[in-house]
């Protein structure tokens, strides 16, 4: 095949050429490399940083290129696993050029999950994570990751692929991004608490094309049993923007405040907080010792994820200015005259016209509208 060197952080590899014609470049070679997947790469290699785990799998390295910074960058011991040969061989290769003291391994990701156990395991396939995520559960010992680029069957837009995969019932609202985040995180909960242990989001985002969880594991039935409480349902109205959430397994019926309307249970979803304060802090403080490309891009995503709040889903201020037919003013400042008022308003990370807060949804519009 033929190949090319690239440089991601302090590591330089070689990858397929990409024919730059193709609809979508990198699903056209015979070894799959996504550049726009930069930041995914170098937010883990920061976290991964700051936790320092024993060892580290990236259990379906494609390229290898996560898994070959990981070992260059941060220095502990690496396993990179795939199933293709040529991404073997090219792997392979990589690491010794390198001079890295990784291994590489080709096996059916299922079959090597179920039969070693690993500090942090990385899940990073092409389209649904849904497969893998049992034995991954089983296979990491303190920290599991999580990628899924299939965010129209997880955003409710390819409702019955959302539901045969992750066996939740998502709802493509204004929110989709936070639907399919938190749709995501459900699923691999509802994996993990069947072997008596919990879960602890660390840094969950979505970007573009894609949704990512860090999470930490905690091992007993307490700490499943803590974790399944946080499993619930966004309540919607199918009427007007009305929301609320409800905690528990099954939902109970609810109308909406506003217009009595049967509202719409979204999920079973993750309810609650999906950052850790400290570990993004942590993170911040790490940033300028780690040479990333999307330094200034995780720098803003840090910073917004610690002020965000924990609501599970957003209000689209431009969404509710076009209802009201108001021009809608600076989202900084309908943000400072919520506070003003006595409730917590924040931005979302992953959109520019959100809004998160705990004021009711008339005082929201009568802010946006200026009243």
């Amino acid at each position: 095949m033929d190949i090319v060197e690239v440089t991601e952080g302090k590591t330089r590899f070689f990858v397929p050429k990409q024919d730059p014609h193709l609809q979508f470049p990198p699903g056209g070679g015979p070894v799959f490399y996504n550049p726009r997947m930069e930041l995914n790469r170098d937010s883990t290699v920061l976290l991964l940083s700051t936790l320092r785990p024993e060892s580290y799998l990236d259990a379906m390295g494609a390229s290898g290129v996560r898994g070959l910074r990981v070992a260059r960058e941060v220095g502990i011991p690496v396993t990179i696993n795939d199933h293709n040969p040529k991404a073997i061989d090219l792997i392979r290769g990589n690491v010794g050029t390198l001079g890295l003291n990784a291994e590489v391994t080709r096996e059916d990701a299922n079959a090597l999950m179920s039969s070693r156990r690993f500090d942090a395991v990385d899940l990073d396939p092409f389209g649904t994570p849904a497969p893998f995520v049992d034995s991954a559960a089983r296979s990491a010992v303190n920290y599991l990751f999580v990628t899924a680029t299939d965010t129209a069957p997880l955003c409710g837009a390819h409702l019955k692929a959302g539901m045969r995969r992750y066996f939740s019932r998502p709802r493509n609202t204004e929110y989709h991004a936070e639907v399919g985040l938190r749709t995501l995180l459900g699923f691999v909960v509802r994996e993990v608490i069947k072997y008596d242990r919990g879960v602890e989001p660390l840094f969950c985002y979505a970007h573009e094309h894609f949704h990512r969880l860090h999470l930490a594991l905690r091992d007993g039935a307490a700490a499943a049993d803590r974790t399944l409480a946080r499993i619930g349902y966004v309540m919607q109205c199918p009427h007007c923007l009305y929301r609320s959430e409800q905690t528990g397994m099954l939902p109970e019926p609810e109308e909406c405040a506003l217009c009595s309307a049967n509202l719409v249970p979204v999920g079973p979803l993750w309810i609650g907080s999906i950052n850790d304060d400290r570990t993004l802090c942590r993170m911040q403080e790490a940033l300028p010792g780690v040479a990333v490309g999307t330094g200034p891009r995780i720098a803003r995503l840090l910073d917004t994820c610690r002020q965000e709040l924990e609501t599970s889903s957003h209000y689209d201020y431009h969404v509710i200015a076009k209802a009201e037919r108001v021009s809608p003013g600076a989202i900084a400042t309908v943000i400072e005259q919520l506070e003003a008022l006595g409730y917590r308003a924040s931005r979302a990370h992953y959109s520019g016209t959100a809004i998160k807060t705990d004021a009711p949804l008339p005082t929201l519009k009568r802010v946006i509208s200026g009243g």
